[in-house]
Parts: C-alpha cells; sequence; structure tokens
C-alpha cells in the first residue's frame, strides 16, 4: 500500500573569498573545496584557487566587439550543462517549455558529446539510491554521440508522455515531487585541458558568468550574459578582459562543439 525507503548521504562545502587590490582597482573571487565529509576539505586549496581567481583579473580592461572561439573552465562548463539538463526535462516539454521538445532521436549537439544523469555513481555527491516517489534511481542517457535520447520524467510526465518514471522525480520536504536532474555528468574527451588551451588561436577563457538568470531564456534557448575571463591567443592565456557579454543559443552552443 505504499513505499518504505532510506538512504544515507553526506556532503560539505568550504569556500574562501579572497580580495585583490592594485592601483584603486579591486577584484573579489571565490575558491571553493568540497567533499563528503570535513576531512575531505582543504583550506589551501581554496584559499589558492580563490587568489588566483582575484589576481589574474587585475588590469582587466573591456574588449572590441568580436567573433571567437569560446573555451569554458569547469565551473562554466557545468553551468551551462546544467541549464541543459532543466531543459531536457518532461515536465517542460509537456508545457511547451523546452526548444529540445519533439527532438528525440535528432542530433542537438556535436558527436563529442555523451551527457548522462546518474545518480547510481557514488563518486557523484548527488548520488541517491531512490528519487522523490520512491523508484529506484537509475542511469539515464540524455545525449548520446550528440543525438537525443529522451527526457527525465517522474510517473505523472511519464504517464502524460506516454513513456515512464526514469526514476527522476524531485522533491523537498512539503513539496509535491517535479522533476529534475540528480547527477548530470558528461564523458570525458580525449587530451588534457592544456592541449585543449593550447589548440586555440584566438578565444576567450570564461572564468566567471553573470545575469544567468535573466539572460537565458529556457524555452527559446537564447541567451546573453556578462562574462570575465583571459583573452586567448596562440594557445596561451593572455589579458583579462571584464564588462563584456556574450550571446548565442545554447542549441548553437551545443552543434559546435569542438572539444
Amino acid at each position: 500500500t505504499g513505499i518504505r525507503a532510506w538512504g544515507r548521504a553526506g556532503n560539505c562545502h568550504l569556500a574562501v573569498q579572497a580580495l585583490a587590490l592594485q592601483d584603486g582597482e579591486t577584484q573579489i573571487a571565490a575558491g571553493l573545496s568540497v567533499g563528503r565529509e570535513v576531512s575531505d576539505l582543504s583550506v589551501d586549496e581554496a584559499a589558492s584557487d580563490a587568489i588566483l581567481r582575484a589576481t589574474r583579473l587585475l588590469g582587466s580592461t573591456k574588449p572590441a566587439t568580436q567573433r571567437l572561439t569560446l573555451v569554458l573552465e569547469p565551473r562554466m562548463t557545468a553551468t551551462i550543462l546544467g541549464l541543459v539538463g532543466g531543459m531536457l526535462n518532461g515536465e517542460a516539454v509537456l508545457k511547451g517549455r523546452s526548444p529540445f521538445a519533439g527532438r528525440v532521436g535528432e542530433a542537438i549537439s556535436s558527436p563529442l558529446l555523451t551527457f548522462v544523469d546518474d545518480p547510481t555513481d557514488p563518486r557523484s555527491l548527488g548520488a541517491e539510491t531512490h528519487d522523490g516517489e520512491g523508484l529506484a534511481c537509475r542511469r539515464n542517457e540524455l545525449v548520446v554521440d550528440g543525438v537525443l535520447q529522451g527526457f527525465l520524467q517522474n510517473s505523472y510526465t511519464g504517464r502524460r508522455s506516454g513513456t515512464a518514471s526514469t526514476g527522476s522525480a524531485q522533491r523537498g520536504v512539503a513539496s509535491t515531487p517535479g522533476v529534475g536532474a540528480a547527477a548530470l555528468a558528461v564523458a570525458p574527451g580525449s587530451g588534457t585541458a592544456e592541449e585543449v588551451l593550447g589548440a586555440i588561436e584566438h578565444g576567450l577563457f570564461v572564468t566567471s558568468m553573470a545575469g544567468l538568470h535573466s539572460g537565458v531564456n529556457p524555452v527559446s534557448g537564447d541567451f546573453s550574459v556578462g562574462v570575465e575571463g583571459l583573452m586567448v591567443k596562440g594557445g596561451e592565456l593572455a589579458e583579462p578582459i571584464r564588462e563584456a557579454t556574450i550571446a548565442s543559443t545554447l542549441q548553437r552552443l551545443l552543434l559546435d562543439i569542438s572539444a
């Protein structure tokens, strides 16, 4: 007559904020250390991260308008793919609020991208044994070699769409179950981060984004957000920039992935 399931999970994080001053200019940046237990955290790791992020933006200027290659650092990649994960949501599809509705079986990105939601992977801090409706969590392939495989569903959206739940019900203590990703992951590409950067003749290494909530349209995929980062010239990081905006669509970004 019901469901009884339980699980244990733990995670913690430590944040350090650094303030860098030079010739009247101020830059503030945060560094992070995350883990399952307090013993996993490193103040040195978080502080070094914060210091690097703050100091490398000193002397930044506003760049000229141009078309260039974007290199997203891991935090920014996670941010963008989190937005995409929200669009691969059966609830958004049913409400007509996903640009990927009706495109299952089509190529929606570069064939380099394989994108999954896998709460069964114990390495993930989002790992769970059961979803918000008590169904066993499972590995759900969303995009394989660039081709859209399907959407995340709970029992209600799965039934409405003629499929089934993917074990992706998410809920709080008092809320009714919605739909959401638990542990998004990207299959690794080839080469190191240094090799990826080294192949860029002219680009921008993006280290922060601002205005994501107002600058991204989850229905159309259009986005225009403020960014900070460093120019890439001849495969190496160059001068820092600020007060810049990048604009495109998430669909275009996915199709243009080159590494």
